[in-house]
């Protein structure tokens, strides 16, 4: 009868690291979103997840700032870095002067469009040029503000980020 060390080989070896990154990856990233809420310090801003970001119940009609979790109302005034699609439908040339940051726009459509929380407004300064990256996915950095706006008794917006930086997310 072999041992266990005999009948212990590369293969096997090989097979149960896969099985375990396909079964332990996803847990560490579940927890990881749990505990820190998708905010992430890096030193000189926060990376926040912008999915986690806009992911709580928020009533158009009836919600206020209080409405919205602790830890997001505690990232107004500070600098962050957010991923996600960029929506400007509204600017046809090759600059953006303003545009909307989203998780996604394919996964936000197929549910129906993004709900106000789940954007983020992405004001350009005048001295700034960006380059138009309508339906890309870009990375920005910049000073993030609560500002719930409404408009006819409907929340309208819920974040504000003031750019600093913007490039195509790799």
């Amino acid at each position: 009868m072999k041992s266990f060390a005999e009948k212990f080989n590369l293969r096997i070896a090989t097979f149960a690291a896969v099985v375990l990154f396909l079964i332990g990856m996803p847990i560490y990233i579940f927890a990881k979103a749990s505990l820190t809420g998708g905010i992430e310090d890096a030193g000189n801003f926060k990376i926040v997840d912008l999915k986690a970001l806009g992911n709580f119940p928020f009533n158009e009609e009836t919600s206020t700032v209080t409405d919205i979790p602790e830890r997001y109302r505690a990232l107004d005034g500070q600098r962050v870095q957010l991923q996600g699609e960029v929506f400007a439908p509204d600017e046809a040339g090759d600059r953006m002067t303003r545009f909307q940051l989203v998780y996604s726009i394919l996964k936000c459509c197929l549910g129906g469009p993004p709900q106000v929380q789940e954007r983020v407004f992405v004001e350009v300064p005048p001295d700034m040029q960006v380059e138009n990256l309508h339906q890309e996915y870009a990375s920005v950095t910049g000073t993030l503000h609560i500002d719930l706006t409404r408009q006819m008794d409907h929340a309208t917006r819920v974040y504000v980020l003031t750019l600093d930086s913007i490039e195509r997310a790799r």
